[in-house]
């Protein structure tokens, strides 16, 4: 069984990388030395009105110096208390959690979108072949100048401005990016597309699902998602998305 910790974490600093878009690095004990690409943390909130954890993907991790780098958007009071704290300051987290990327030496794709687009950093980091990199924002970039420097970068922006006009998948299809596997991680509408195209193309495909989580770690199954076969947890056609996930084989869910 792989082991999970909570521990006080140390901000090390914070900036806001883009609006409403935060960068952290924490210094712990035990979670970066054990941690993975794929994997995220719960950060408990200091607002004690507030019980459950937030669970947040890792980005990058430094097992030499102890420290796992989150990036995070603000989207309620929970998040919005995180973006206010600075250097020093701790933090009550857990982890690492899931089960991360599998890592392949093939030709490899990686696919972002949004806030899906950070997991892919430390996986990028850690293959060691040729690696090709498309992400797709709405309109701010963030995080692309790391990525050039682990991969070829293709961008996709909605209004166009900075690369290909549209969705991600309209820079995969424009740039004619072609691998033996690809890694995807973002919102359901983007993984579904991934999904169908690398079916298309006959690809190895493995998607990292966004869904909102309670507990972290398997107990409350408010997570589930449709799975091709039984989860031996529940004996239904379930997958627990912060326990036997996020990240799953393509064909192994169904998104809806």
């Amino acid at each position: 069984m792989e082991q999970k910790f909570r521990e006080k974490a140390v901000i090390i600093r914070q900036e806001e990388i883009a609006t409403g878009i935060f960068s952290m690095w924490l210094k712990t004990e035990k979670i970066a030395k054990a941690a993975r690409a794929g994997q995220f943390i719960a950060v408990y909130c200091n607002d004690g009105s507030r019980l459950l954890p937030r669970p947040i993907s890792i980005c990058e991790i430094d097992k030499d110096d102890d420290a796992v780098r989150i990036v995070y958007r603000v989207a309620g009071k929970g998040t919005d208390e995180i973006s206010f704290m600075r250097t020093s300051m701790q933090l009550d987290v857990m982890g690492p959690l899931g089960n991360g990327f599998p890592i392949k030496e093939k030709k490899a794709l990686l696919i972002g979108g949004g806030i899906g687009i950070p997991p892919l950093l430390q996986l990028a980091k850690d293959l060691k072949c040729e690696t090709q990199i498309a992400a797709g924002y709405k309109e701010q970039l963030f995080l692309n100048e790391e990525f050039k420097k682990v991969g070829n970068l293709y961008i996709a922006t909605e209004d166009g401005e900075h690369g290909t006009e549209g969705n991600v998948m309209d820079a995969v299809k424009r740039n004619d990016l072609d691998a033996e596997i690809i890694y995807a991680c973002g919102p359901t509408p983007m993984l579904k597309a991934v999904k169908e195209y690398a079916k298309e193309k006959n690809i190895e495909a493995w998607l990292s699902l966004e869904e909102k989580m309670a507990c972290g770690i398997g107990a409350c199954l408010s997570c589930v998602c449709k799975s091709k076969h039984k989860d031996a947890h529940t004996n239904v056609n379930n997958k627990r998305v912060c326990k036997e996930g996020p990240v799953f084989r393509a064909e192994e869910v169904e998104l809806s």
